[in-house]
């Protein structure tokens, strides 16, 4: 990502500090290629939390056990462009980060975020720190990552890890089909599902959002840029590594995971290292899907990290 001193300092300049203005309910704004839909909860005193959902093609809908903390503070979260209730533009050109970034950019500058918390979950997690290592950390009072990607060699070494201790049989179905290209097949999803159900979801969801009702992903996006499962990548993120800049980010940083994360604890813990001053919580009894499998206290760990930003901010 090259960095363009001119070009940051004049849209630094056009994000307008009117986050007072911000009202409840929900619209669409044009990012250059299609519409953006999103919604404002709540009008608590805090500043703004602007919510970054997982994917790539994922949506916002599962975000939404986030608007209880509207009574603290707007909480905006939106269905990024080709998913959701976003426009679905068809040039493929469009599903890389770069374009996401300038997206989120955008979308900032029309709902005049001058000063606000960053959230990204998963790839929102890898927009979130492309984002600020781009454009800056100029008006943003914080970020939490949870669960990110932050580096796809990773992310994939971690896979294979945690592959290793699926069971034997499972373990040679995924690989026989990955080695036979016939992973569109029903006995690799059964196998994959082994996979999602230890490392993603974690166990049953504690509550499943009203708002996801009829609201759609979009798996082209989610193949063209990170590839078929969680643990297989073969997309246009397949060299995604933004950890040897991470030591840039000079704001607080909040990172989530859960106990059985994809997103290894053990692999978070060496990124908060990384990070300057960065703190990591572990959601126990918890995997990918940590809001979704433990909203309560997952609120309880961002709202306590918020809050004492802003009062060490005064």
């Amino acid at each position: 990502m090259k960095y363009h001193l001119l070009g940051f300092v004049l849209s630094c300049l056009a994000i307008s500090t009117n986050a007072d203005e911000l009202n409840p309910g929900e619209g669409f704004i044009s990012v250059g290629d299609g519409p953006v839909w999103y919604k404002v909860s709540g009008e608590g005193p805090g500043l703004p939390l602007l919510v970054l959902h997982g994917g790539p093609g994922g949506t916002s809908c599962g975000q939404s056990l986030l608007d209880a903390l509207g009574d603290e503070r707007p909480v905006i979260r939106y269905d990024q462009l080709g998913t959701g209730r976003s426009g679905r533009p068809k040039n493929a050109a469009l599903w890389r980060a770069e374009r996401f970034v300038e997206a989120l950019h955008t979308l900032r500058s029309e709902l005049g975020l001058g000063e606000f918390h960053l959230l990204g979950h998963s790839w929102g997690g890898s927009l979130a720190a492309a984002y600020v290592l781009e454009k800056g950390t100029d008006g943003i009072a914080s970020m939490t990552l949870s669960s990110p990607l932050l580096s796809t060699k990773l992310w994939i070494e971690d896979a294979n890890y945690l592959r290793r201790q699926l069971p034997l049989d499972v373990q040679s179905t995924l690989t026989e089909h990955e080695e036979a290209d016939t992973i569109d097949s029903e006995e690799y999803a059964s196998a994959s599902a082994v996979f999602y159900e230890r490392h993603v979801f974690g166990g049953e969801r504690t509550q499943r959002p009203d708002d996801c009702d009829g609201v759609t992903g979009n798996s082209f996006i989610y193949e063209t840029m990170w590839g078929p499962t969680e643990f297989y990548a073969t997309g246009n993120l397949l060299d995604f590594d933004v950890t040897d800049r991470l030591h840039e980010i000079d704001i607080p940083v909040l990172m989530l995971a859960g106990e059985f994360d994809e997103a290894r604890p053990e692999r978070m813990r060496e990124f908060q290292k990384l990070i300057p001053g960065a703190r990591l919580e572990i959601i126990k009894d918890a995997a990918h899907a940590s809001l979704s499998r433990k909203p309560a206290e997952y609120r309880m760990l961002l709202e306590t990290f918020l809050d004492q930003v802003e009062e060490n901010h005064e």
